[in-house]
């Protein structure tokens, strides 16, 4: 079966400490948004401590049009994402002409082009390789673009599959939006890029974590169309999200996990690793006790979420990179992220240290 060979993330020169989020929040909205005085405890309740910004503070105080942002985040994306790829060879030990695909996930920004076209024009990547991008999926792109390169190295055994997570939350903020919405998405989100090679059968790992792709299942829930994504304005990208996802988390995921294991003859308890998109703290929560699992199976779901904020897709490689890199239990993995549509992605992996 499909096998990862390696997972790297971008660490921003610019991360920032929540409470001056906090505090640099409050002297934007506070003139134009009575709620703000009220509502400044969100920043505290996230139990986030730092964020993953790929730009300073300051950059956001200031009015900026959307091509100006949209720019910025080619930019940013291509620049960082080659990091991110070089990174990748180096822990995987393959060299940049044996890809044979890339997906690139992504939901903040445009490019036509897309950037993976970009990528592959910067690195000199083979050019007859089979090219996926990705948009619209938001916070469930990074376990849908894992399991899109398992199914692309089931059909080729040869595959040896590069996939690109890249998400600049942080540029989708308007400055001059005094919505609700806007204001709790600068509680939450930030940014992130990830990449991951995931290689066919006949490709040998020369990893010691071997972790390996076993089943995979989508779903998308009827009538919840307004429960997240975009608003899109000529200023930009308007968040839209609902009160109602953890929610709707608590009424489903059981049986939706549940159901998922079941045509595997396996159950919750069989689960050893928990790789989960930390959506936030209510989410986790929800998690928690629908699933009946443990805050310490979460653990790394939730030091991401506390040292890097929500970064939409890439935040759930995050969390993966962390299990490849310091260590997971011998057994069952499952990853899992919920995104617009309202949507569920899911992964069934098996982890074994050689």
């Amino acid at each position: 079966m499909p096998s990862l060979a390696a997972v790297s993330k971008i660490d921003f020169p610019y991360k920032a400490d929540q409470q001056e989020v906090k505090e640099r929040a409050k002297d934007l909205f506070a003139p134009s948004f009575p709620q703000v005085e009220r509502m400044m405890s969100a920043f505290d309740n996230t139990e986030i401590k730092t964020r993953n910004f790929c730009m300073p503070l300051d950059h956001y105080s200031a009015l900026h049009s959307f091509q100006e942002l949209n720019s910025k985040y080619i930019e940013i994306s291509l620049e960082y994402s080659v990091k991110a790829i070089e990174e990748c060879l180096s822990l995987a030990q393959i060299q940049k002409n044996e890809f044979t695909d890339i997906i690139f996930v992504s939901t903040t920004g445009l490019s036509t082009p897309s950037l993976d076209a970009l990528i592959i024009n910067e690195m000199k990547l083979n050019q007859n390789i089979s090219r996926t991008p990705i948009f619209g999926l938001g916070c469930a792109g990074g376990v849908a673009g894992f399991s899109k390169a398992c199914i692309l190295s089931i059909a080729n055994p040869d595959a040896v599959v590069l996939l690109v997570a890249v998400e600049l939350c942080s540029l989708t903020f308007l400055r001059n939006d005094y919505s609700k919405s806007n204001f709790i998405g600068s509680t939450l989100f930030a940014d992130g890029i990830a990449a991951c090679i995931i290689t066919g059968d006949n490709i040998s790992s020369k990893t010691k974590n071997a972790i390996t792709y076993v089943a995979t299942q989508s779903k998308l829930y009827y009538d919840t169309l307004d429960v997240m994504g975009w608003e899109f304005l000529d200023k930009g990208f308007k968040v839209l999200f609902s009160q109602d996802i953890p929610t709707i988390i608590s009424k489903n995921i059981l049986n939706d996990v549940s159901s998922f294991l079941g045509k595997n003859n396996l159950t919750i308890p069989d689960i050893k690793n928990f790789i989960f998109h930390p959506g936030g703290k209510k989410i986790l929560t929800a998690y928690e006790e629908a699933l009946t699992v443990s805050n310490d199976s979460l653990k790394n779901t939730r030091e991401v979420m506390n040292d890097y904020g929500n970064m939409s897709s890439t935040t759930v490689l995050y969390v993966l990179e962390r299990f490849f890199s310091q260590g997971f239990q011998n057994g069952y993995g499952l990853m899992l992220s919920m995104g617009p549509g309202f949507s569920s992605e899911m992964i069934l992996l098996q982890l074994d240290k050689h």
